[in-house]
């Protein structure tokens, strides 16, 4: 039924445009050409989402053409103004006075206004909204806790001062303030669209970045299949040169091959026979294999080192290879991307001999029967979950640990579910610091931590506020260097390997400059197509 509908949908979206034929690549310096429609492949596959909430699970990619933040980061990770067109921060570094740019305006036509940054800051903290990004501000920002709690109608430290000034007040010096302003989940929203139309206004949303909606793509049988970006001639930056981008999963490796698409994940063997760009590059994203901490047997970290001790990462890369991804074992908690931090040292494959030491020092028997622990791998199943799970109980087996395959479509099912488990996930970083590793996987106080790990370690927890406040760059990275230290000790999960991404371009296709955290936040407006 997917490949009917999907042959009818790029017949119906093309009937109006014809496909010109591939020019023969050369990567010149010549000047950017205006004009033309840009057609990707999702690259993150699966189902199309139609709601368009930075705050919520929409593709990157999309909020990133769409909509600005305060400021932005650049393609070698400095930060960079964007809606602000500078800012000042005050000698202890607890207040940061941003000014926005005269002049910027919403796609609906309204001039961006400091009110309209509160709006959008405070709707991450409020819980209606129903993310857990508010972690990042509750107990930094001044107020942020009352506010949550309904205690106050506006945040104390988010103050406009005047149509255009912003500042915030932070509760103790933090340094990486900048980073998180960064981060996708901080675009600035219209207050007045957002108040009037709820989340219907996701449906057709309007911001100040360099496209702005058109329309959506759908199928004959007028299902929602993928999204229509067209040009903002009145960006304040620098315009782009494509006309439109068109988005969707539902391209196929044949459209591609024909020339009806542009870009796409290096999916397919196929790909090797033609004259496409390949890029391949590391971004900020690693999986792990979180353990229960709180239930026994793995609350106790002898136990947990056991379990460690018995897999092979090696293997389990391989179970996890795909063409468009590659994956490369690490044994670091914080990428080793990140300034100040190096790869660990590499260990060999499983060590049955040293898990069965740990088992037995911690009371278990090699030939204890250890019960059955439930694997959790999120919804839906798949080839890779069916392959890591099957690596994973062969190593295990020789520790008479038994797994069951389990599935899951949200975090909050594996808090009630009531038993020890393991659960494999992967985590792409929001913003590079490394807080954004530990705070949200690893501190006793976050959210995704008491659904998946539960792990609690007060002096983890008091070395991370320290850290976030240090003004010292090399004294902050010697803090994070002691918590990657503490993690490796108590492993309350298991870090297994990062991944590499690879994507297929057409050969005509320029101005791509594939960002360090990925692909989903590929700048459009560099791109253009030299035909």
């Amino acid at each position: 039924m997917r490949s009917r509908l999907t042959i009818a949908f790029i017949a119906f979206i093309f009937l109006s445009s014809a496909v010109l034929p591939e020019s023969e690549f050369r990567q010149t310096a010549e000047a950017g050409r205006f004009g033309g429609t840009l057609r990707i492949r999702s690259f993150s596959g699966g189902n199309f989402r139609v709601d368009l909430d930075p705050a919520g699970n929409a593709d990157d990619f999309l909020i990133h053409q769409i909509y600005d933040g305060l400021v932005a980061l650049d393609k070698d990770l400095n930060v960079v103004p964007a809606l602000a067109e500078y800012w000042v921060i005050s000698e202890q570094g607890k207040k940061f006075t941003f000014y926005l740019r005269r002049g910027v305006k919403f796609h609906h036509g309204r001039e961006v206004e400091a009110e309209d940054v509160r709006f959008t800051l405070e709707r991450l903290i409020g819980k209606e909204t129903k993310s857990n990004h508010y972690q990042y501000f509750v107990g930094r920002v001044v107020g942020a806790e009352e506010f949550r709690e309904g205690k106050a109608d506006h945040v104390e430290g988010f103050r406009v001062l005047d149509s255009r000034t912003f500042e915030i007040s932070w509760t103790h010096p933090y340094i990486n303030a900048l980073y998180l302003l960064s981060a996708d989940f901080c675009r600035v929203l219209p207050r007045d669209l957002v108040l009037d139309q709820g989340k219907g206004f996701f449906k057709k949303p309007s911001g100040t970045g360099p496209f702005k909606f058109a329309h959506w793509l759908r199928s004959p049988r007028l299902d929602i299949v993928g999204v229509r970006l067209e040009r903002n001639g009145s960006y304040f930056g620098k315009k782009p040169y494509l006309q439109a981008i068109e988005f969707s999963p539902h391209y196929t490796l044949d459209h591609f091959l024909d020339g009806a698409i542009h870009i796409m994940p290096y999916l397919s063997s196929r790909l090797a026979n033609t004259d496409c760009q390949v890029l391949e590059r590391e971004n900020f994203s690693t999986a792990y294999l979180a353990m229960s901490c709180d239930r026994p047997p793995l609350d106790r970290p002898e136990v947990r080192r056991a379990v460690a001790a018995a897999i092979d990462k090696s293997e389990i890369a391989k179970a996890a290879f795909r063409l468009d991804m590659i994956p490369r074992v690490t044994n670091n908690f914080i990428p080793a991307k990140l300034p100040g931090f190096f790869p660990a040292d590499e260990k060999p494959g499983s060590d049955l001999e040293e898990a069965r030491r740990l088992l037995a020092a911690s009371g278990f028997p090699a030939e204890t029967d250890f019960g059955v622990l439930s694997l959790y791998f999120e919804a839906p199943r798949d080839d890779e979950a069916d392959k890591i799970f099957r690596v994973l109980k062969e190593s295990l087996a020789g520790l008479g640990i038994k797994l069951r395959l389990k599935f899951f479509r949200s975090a909050e099912e594996l808090r009630i579910a009531g038993e020890p488990g393991l659960v494999f996930f992967t985590w792409r970083m929001d913003f590079p610091a490394p807080e954004n590793i530990v705070f949200p996987l690893f501190t006793s106080s976050s959210p995704l931590n008491r659904k998946m790990a539960r792990y609690s370690n007060p002096e983890l927890d008091e070395l991370a506020v320290r850290a976030e406040a240090k003004e010292s760059w090399s004294e902050r990275i010697a803090l994070y260097q002691t918590i990657e230290g503490i993690l490796n000790r108590d492993l309350p999960a298991i870090p297994l390997f990062s991944r590499h991404e690879r994507f297929a371009l057409q050969p005509y296709v320029r101005g791509i400059l594939m960002p360090p955290l990925g692909s989903f936040y590929l700048d459009g407006k560099e791109i253009w197509l030299n035909r």
